[in-house]
């Protein structure tokens, strides 16, 4: 009777995979607490988790549909501000915050679905992004919601009324919320949803020749990239505690599409490790190193140069490359 390996376990059943990685992400405030490394680090993780969710929400826009978007920000900070309003000023549940907050950007987020069926390429990106930037002007103007230039401040939640959470335990909360969101886009993305995504990619002429219905299929495109930026929002305000028209700005957009390059597009993994490379990398290291502090960006660009030159499918396929090499090492071995 064949057995299972490890690696064939991963491949049948990828929710084993999620749930390890995500055991693994808890462990690192025991090890702040126990002084391996450093209290600030949990929080700056912490931001990386937070920016993973809404990049990978662009990850299948832009990597499963072909689509392109540079209003993630803009969708981002709506929910923030509208998760910190429900919370603080009406005091209603965390829950029902976090579905109105969800629920909103997503509807706005379908319209512009509906736009991209006139408009592709660069001019759905800059449609996108008029809408982002529309939204964060909004947020400045609109002072009585919003707080205005001064921004608005939230409070870790409270869970069904019960749990008060502090920065560990939304933490916590936060890695929960990505392995599910992990898990779902694996199955949407390996079922017949990703295949019809796949082929609207590779050409829309042909995706309709098989059934692919291009309308409905973008709007559940841009619906779950909407969703996906809208719960990183809400998980951002209550896990920083503050929101600032200044944060939700074209340099995020892009920080977003930095992120899928460089860690890889249409990989869910290589999508968390784009997001502690272009997040937490800067903040963990390059910081602490003189003279380095101002020019992670610079870095990031050099990165994603390097990253389309030698690595176009991102930085997640250094691990194929590296088990390729240690099986011909092997069959070199046997062979001699």
């Amino acid at each position: 009777m064949k057995t299972l390996t490890n690696k064939n376990i991963f491949q049948k059943y990828p929710f084993v995979g999620f749930i390890l990685f995500g055991l693994l992400l808890a462990s690192i405030p025991t090890l702040a607490e126990m002084g391996i490394m450093k209290n600030g680090y949990v929080t700056t993780i912490g931001g990386a988790l937070i920016y993973a969710i809404a990049a990978l929400g662009l990850n299948v826009l832009l990597g499963w549909s072909g689509l392109i978007s540079l209003g993630t920000a803009g969708f981002m900070g709506l929910a923030s501000y509208i998760s910190a309003y429900l919370t603080v000023d009406m005091e209603l549940p965390f829950e029902v915050a976090f579905f109105m907050a969800v629920l909103i950007p997503t509807l706005l987020g379908i319209l512009v679905g509906l736009v991209s069926l006139k408009i592709e390429g660069l001019y759905l990106a800059i449609a996108t992004l008029a809408v982002s930037e529309v939204l964060r002007k909004t947020f400045e103007e609109l002072g009585q919601f919003t707080g205005g230039f001064s921004g608005k401040s939230a409070q870790y939640p409270t869970l069904l009324g019960i749990w008060v959470l502090d920065r560990t335990t939304m933490y916590y909360f936060i890695i929960f919320i990505l392995v599910i969101i992990m898990i779902l886009t694996s199955n949407m993305m390996n079922g017949r949803l990703g295949r019809a995504l796949n082929a609207m990619r590779g050409s829309e002429a042909a995706a309709q020749a098989m059934g692919v219905n291009l309308l409905s299929h973008r709007l559940i495109a841009f619906a779950l990239a909407t969703i996906f930026a809208s719960v990183a929002g809400v998980l951002y305000v209550h896990f920083v505690k503050f929101s600032y028209p200044s944060t939700w700005v074209l340099k995020m957009s892009l920080d977003f599409l930095a992120i899928i390059i460089i860690g890889g597009l249409r990989s869910i993994y290589g999508t968390v490790l784009g997001a502690f490379i272009v997040y937490a990398v800067p903040d963990l290291f390059l910081k602490q190193i003189p003279y380095f502090e101002d020019l992670s960006y610079v870095l990031n660009g050099l990165l994603i140069i390097v990253v389309i030159i030698f690595y176009p499918n991102g930085l997640i396929s250094i691990g194929y490359d590296i088990r390729r090499f240690f099986r011909k090492l092997k069959r070199g071995g046997t062979k001699a």
